[in-house]
């Protein structure tokens, strides 16, 4: 199943990353309590045909798209307030993007922030074939395009971090 199949490759996308795995329960609520706020979403009066998903049971994915308009300012501000709204009604906690999330040796997703990643490195626990998360997409396209997980070798950690890069 594709996410957000009705949606062009250009279609905003903004993810927001749990500090904790979201329950089944949880995520479904979270979509729920989201609905409201995307049939109702617009940018400059114009309509935006949104749509909420969950990765991993930790990213929360938001894409938005005016066909003939943009997205901006205010309209994403809306949508930053949606979420954190509902959010703070599960008690769920988004971390900041600059937080790296990453896959460990057993497949499941853990967070750090640089300075533990650096460590994580160090110790030789994170490689460049350890799957990484890139909160920095900012389109529907990118994210079919596989931007979104992929070995830290192949993506802008190896650059920060010193990574070997992976064929």
């Amino acid at each position: 199943m594709q996410l957000f199949a009705a949606f062009p490759d250009e279609a905003r996308l903004w993810i927001f990353a749990a500090s904790r795995s979201l329950s089944p329960t949880e995520t479904q609520t979270l979509l729920a309590s989201l609905q409201p706020f995307l049939a109702s979403w617009q940018a400059h009066g114009l309509p935006v045909h949104g749509q909420a998903a969950m990765l991993h049971q930790r990213f929360l994915l938001l894409a938005g798209y005016v066909p003939n308009g943009e997205i901006s300012g205010c309209s994403i501000d809306a949508a930053t307030r949606a979420v954190n709204a509902a959010g703070q009604a599960l008690g769920i906690t988004w971390l900041s993007p600059l937080v790296i999330f990453y896959r460990d040796a057993e497949g499941t997703v853990q967070h750090a922030t640089r300075a533990q990643f650096r460590r994580l490195i160090a110790a030789g626990q994170v490689t460049a074939a350890t799957p990484v998360f890139d909160l920095s997409l900012t389109t529907v396209g990118e994210l079919r395009r596989g931007a979104f997980e992929k070995p830290a070798g192949q993506s802008w950690h190896a650059r920060v971090f010193s990574l070997t890069p992976q064929p």
